[in-house]
């Protein structure tokens, strides 16, 4: 579907376009959902809006009508290119090609007829001043524009179709093979096809991930956002729960662990298609409730509104909408995690907020029977009172939720009940497994309910599914660890188990990181920050004399290439997190190691971030300067290990020295690639440069260090992290 002009939406009635005094307007009765179809459709308006505009002054001199002649002729031709762009969707696609068709013939033939209308050399009729008068059939300029942008625009939304379609089509396939791979029973064919797997789920992160970029409703971006996070991590997880069924086919956790996951993934995959469809299955309507602070939000519209209508709306509605609100706020005060000052302060000002609704209610029924100007002014003071009222609230329950979830975020950064789940696990004490699952349910309860609280005082509606997602994701994770662990328990010495183990606690990590991003969201977007970007610090400002990069113009990359960088791009996310959670178990966090390994791997996140059209690398020049300043860091970064390596014996330190020392002049071949203009060549040339890696891997992972405990983290740690941070630099280099 190369051919396809771009994704849109469909939908019911809405997209209108008005030329101001020109009384022009189209209502399609077609919504456009889109960025890409409105960016389509923009220039198109604008010609047109040009050509009506002209009607309210009908003379014209020869002049300008040369110029309304040519735009009449570039929006004809523009058609004329959609139409060949539209018709060869149509042959692509049989089952759509009528109605493309009948759409493109629609556009070619209103595209002519304003070609016609706007044909100087049609007009003959010389008035005494030497002008002559334009748009003698003002009428039949207006329908034409009215029918060729209705045409085209559902042109467009026929074309959004063949991509809903591919995106549909990507996930059945992505869910068939999940079919076979929960059906495999023997190692060498769960392989095979999780090979075949990982390439299907490539393909549907790249379509899904396209398509959230191009919506325009933020909510829908949110849920696509959140279900293609599930997707991502359930990935790996996928793997190392099959692989442990696999090895342990008759262990009765390890089959609910991988059903788990499946049942999650399919969960997921199913969400994404309703995102793309706008449809629920089976007639499902969005049960969940609005949050506290949206409620709080739309009563102080409704009460704002009595200033210009005092029947706008019936007491009892005011009344049954506070209650409402006061009745959600139950949530805080019912928490068994709420202080006692905070519980009480929530009360005093709920009680308050009621007593002020009842003066307000009593000025407003006077108001409707005196026109007096102190009853007005009466009426304007109690709806500020109760505003700041709920204003005060609002801080309280803001406050409240904000705080527990700090001091929770900071109580369990160590992952003490996760270690501990690992070592009762290798140690294969069932008693202690007891205690700790119980541990962690207790855990995962208070992250749920602050989530909860979370959701309403998030502020807007992305952040409410955000922590809608976060609270689903520990419910699901929580329970999951626990039954990964007793496999562990019930096998201690199976290296499979232990490694499907140390994939949920990694994921369960990372949503704890990702919480802490959110709870920062949620203060930005209460205290007025919202639309901040939080990219890596250390970013430098674009360059001013850089001649390359202002000529710069790289060709696009073919479609392998592009799956091959979203697939690269897919890993890269995954590295960063697993050299993340390595980063944080070392004891000393000022070692140099320590410093650069987090500066290079929040640059690589970055970098997986721009892969997805996403995070604070915008344009190709933020891309070079951050190869720029992530070579910089790996070169540091090799002279600390060769620092380090002076803490060895002779034989460890020789071998790391002629290992690590490869890594220099990659370094330096990424500064020299970001100096010279990019082309394709690049990505063969860093291609090269990835076939010297190998070698550091081996050794990485069988160098017996000699271990410094008072300085050097242990021999796993450093061997675990140093490996992920090389490996994540070569999918860094291939993106």
């Amino acid at each position: 579907m190369a051919a396809s002009p771009g994704p849109a939406g469909v939908g019911g009635a809405g997209a209108v376009y008005g030329s101001g005094s020109s009384g022009f307007a189209l209502d399609s009765g077609l919504e456009i959902k889109t960025r890409s179809v409105e960016q389509t459709l923009l220039p198109l308006v604008s010609q047109i809006t040009t050509l009506i505009n002209h009607k309210d002054n009908t003379k014209k001199s020869d002049k300008t009508l040369q110029a309304i002649q040519r735009v009449g002729q570039a929006v004809n031709l523009a058609v004329g290119r959609f139409v060949k762009v539209g018709e060869a969707i149509a042959n692509e696609n049989w089952d759509l090609k009528e109605e493309i068709n009948i759409a493109c013939i629609e556009a070619k033939q209103a595209g002519e007829t304003i070609a016609a209308l706007t044909d100087i050399t049609n007009l003959n009729h010389l008035e005494s001043d030497g002008q002559i008068t334009i748009f003698t059939d003002k009428t039949g300029v207006i329908k034409a524009a009215r029918l060729l942008l209705s045409s085209v625009t559902k042109v467009l939304l026929l074309a959004d179709r063949v991509v809903i379609k591919q995106i549909i089509t990507s996930r059945n396939k992505v869910l068939a093979t999940m079919e076979r791979l929960e059906k495999v029973n023997s190692f060498q064919e769960f392989v095979q096809i999780f090979s075949q797997f990982g390439n299907e789920m490539v393909e549907f992160a790249h379509l899904s991930g396209d398509r959230q970029n191009d919506l325009k409703d933020e909510k829908k971006k949110a849920k696509m956002a959140a279900a293609r996070a599930i997707l991502e991590k359930c990935t790996m997880m996928l793997l190392t729960a099959s692989k442990t069924c696999l090895r342990h086919p008759n262990c009765e956790s390890a089959h609910k662990n991988k059903e788990g996951v499946f049942d999650r993934m399919k969960v997921a995959l199913d969400k994404v298609i309703e995102i793309v469809t706008d449809c629920k299955p089976n007639g499902e309507t969005d049960i969940s409730s609005i949050s506290i602070f949206t409620g709080i939000k739309e009563f102080k519209m409704n009460i704002e509104a009595l200033r210009e209508n005092l029947y706008f709306q019936s007491k009892e509605n005011l009344s049954v909408t506070l209650e409402v609100i006061l009745e959600r706020t139950e949530d805080f005060t019912d928490s068994a995690y709420t202080s006692h000052e905070h519980r009480e302060r929530i009360l005093e000002l709920s009680t308050q907020a009621r007593m002020e609704l009842q003066q307000l209610i009593s000025v407003w029924i006077q108001a409707q029977s005196k026109k007096t100007k102190s009853i007005a002014e009466e009426l304007e003071l109690s709806i500020l009172k109760i505003s700041h009222s709920l204003n005060e609230l609002k801080k309280e329950l803001h406050s409240t939720a904000t705080q527990l979830a700090a001091d929770l975020l900071k109580y369990h950064a160590d992952h003490v009940v996760l270690k501990a789940l690992k070592l009762t696990g290798v140690e294969g004490n069932l008693e202690a497994l007891a205690e700790y699952a119980c541990k962690l349910s207790e855990q995962k309860e208070q992250l749920v309910e602050t989530c909860r609280l979370l959701r309403h005082i998030s502020g807007t509606e992305p952040l409410e599914i955000t922590c809608i997602h976060a609270e689903e994701t520990f419910q699901v994770t929580g329970q999951q660890i626990i039954s990964a662990a007793e496999t562990l328990t019930l096998h201690p010495s199976s290296k499979i188990a232990k490694e499907n183990l140390d994939v949920f606690c990694e994921a369960w990590e990372s949503q704890i990181s990702d919480m802490s991003t959110l709870l920062r969201e949620i203060n930005d977007v209460f205290e007025g920050r919202r639309g901040e970007k939080y990219g890596y610090l250390s970013l430098p400002k674009p360059m001013k004399n850089n001649a390359n990069l202002k000529s710069l113009k790289p060709d696009k990359p073919d479609s392998e290439e592009q799956a091959k960088i979203a697939k690269l791009g897919l890993k890269l996310g995954l590295l960063t997190s697993d050299a993340d959670c390595e980063i944080e178990k070392w004891e000393d966090q000022e070692n140099e190691i320590v410093q650069y390994g987090r500066n290079m791997s929040s640059m690589a996140y970055s970098l997986y971030l721009f892969t997805r059209g996403e995070g604070p690398l915008k344009t190709s020049q933020d891309l070079i300067h951050q190869l720029e300043v992530f070579a910089a860091e790996g070169l540091k970064l090799t002279a600390s290990v060769q620092a380090f390596s002076k803490q060895l014996k002779d034989d460890d330190k020789l071998m790391l020295l002629l290992e690590i020392n490869k890594l220099i002049p990659l370094c330096h071949q990424l500064q020299t690639v970001t100096k010279t203009s990019l082309q394709n060549k690049v990505f063969l040339k860093v291609k090269e440069t990835y076939e010297k890696l190998p070698h550091i891997y081996l050794y990485l992972v069988k160098a017996p260090f000699s271990s410094n405990k008072l300085l050097v983290p242990t021999e796993g740690q450093f061997i675990s992290f140093f490996h992920a941070l090389s490996t994540r630099i070569i999918y860094y280099l291939l993106s």
